[in-house]
């Protein structure tokens, strides 16, 4: 049908006369039924246009959508990894703290000052339109505290230089290598603290590090030293050595099958001198080196003795496996 020209007559019911009468196409008729025609066309034109634009995303809104979540997941990855940087950071703090500095007498550094406080700030206010707001606030947080951490580190380490070279000859009586060879940690079988007791079967506390190892193993002498013991131990300990390093600190070795020729009370010795080899002599279930560290008279844990040993990482490994094993050899 025409608005202007019907092809053919056109009919409408009346319902009062109840008849159809022939519609009469006037020019008000038409012009409303175009001005009807132009209305519904504009407004499914405007819905479409609306569709387009809020609901299908275009490329270019494709291709942002696909970078910003290719963005958060490169911030997830790096969190995880700043997550890791800051536990190795965190053994390194304990052990400059508790080891380097209290070796050297220095004062110990405050976990707030080495790490910072930034929650307390509003520097990070600026992410908050962001739609990742809480990932990217928390990412950066954590590489502020490790810039802040390995910033006070490095001032410390420059601190520590100093002092070791004013204590050169206090660091070589300082025990600092592992009693055996065991690069490899494959040796390390129980460490320092609570265990149970492999005969009795019940907790107690072991005063040292237990290192398994072949019968006839060498022993080494972890630091410089005199000859303080060397005898037969009645406590349980067997063939067994103590070492009195000077400067507070002395070491035991005990369990050995034999001690090295010309050994004797009294002798001077220098750290990684061959001292005895490896047994299972005294109270003991298998060939092993039980090794203690004392300092002033108190038991110390070996494990924090090792620094010209392992690297971080190495440490780190070796805490784990120490830790795991819940049963010494004596």
């Amino acid at each position: 049908m025409s608005f202007f020209k019907p092809n053919a007559p056109q009919y409408k019911f009346n319902k009062k006369t109840l008849k159809y009468e022939k519609v009469e196409y006037t020019f008000w008729y038409r012009f409303k039924g175009v001005l009807r025609f132009i209305f519904t066309s504009a407004l499914l034109g405007f819905g479409f246009f609306l569709f387009f634009i809020f609901i299908l995303p275009s490329p270019a809104a494709k291709k942002l959508q696909k970078e910003n979540e290719d963005i958060s997941s490169q911030y997830e990855i790096l969190s995880r990894k700043l997550d890791q940087a800051l536990e190795v950071m965190d053994i390194i703090q304990e052990r400059d703290n508790n080891f380097y500095r209290v070796m050297l007498e220095a004062d110990s550094i405050p976990y707030l000052l080495r790490t910072g406080n930034y929650k307390a700030t509003a520097r990070y206010d600026k992410w908050d339109d962001y739609k990742t707001a809480s990932l990217v606030k928390t990412t950066t947080e954590k590489m502020d505290k490790l810039n802040r951490m390995l910033y006070t580190q490095s001032n410390s380490f420059d601190e520590l230089v100093v002092l070791a070279k004013q204590n050169e000859d206090k660091l070589l009586h300082i025990p600092a290598i592992q009693p055996i060879l065991n690069k490899d940690l494959k040796r390390t079988a129980s460490g320092y603290g609570r265990r149970i007791d492999p005969i009795y079967k019940t907790i107690r506390f072991h005063k040292g590090m237990d290192f398994s190892a072949p019968t006839g193993t060498e022993i080494f002498a972890t630091a410089d030293g005199v000859i303080e013991k060397i005898s037969w131990d009645k406590t349980g300990y067997g063939n067994c050595i103590v070492i009195n390093h000077g400067y507070g600190y002395s070491t035991l070795y005990a369990h050995c099958h034999k001690f090295q020729k010309g050994l004797r009370r009294g002798l001077k010795v220098k750290r990684g001198d061959v001292i005895g080899f490896v047994g299972s002599t005294g109270k003991s279930t298998g060939p092993h080196l039980h090794y203690e560290v004392r300092y002033k008279g108190k038991h110390q844990n070996p494990q924090n003795y090792y620094f010209m040993d392992l690297s971080p990482e190495e440490y780190d490994n070796m805490v784990r496996i120490s830790s795991n094993s819940s049963k010494t050899f004596d």
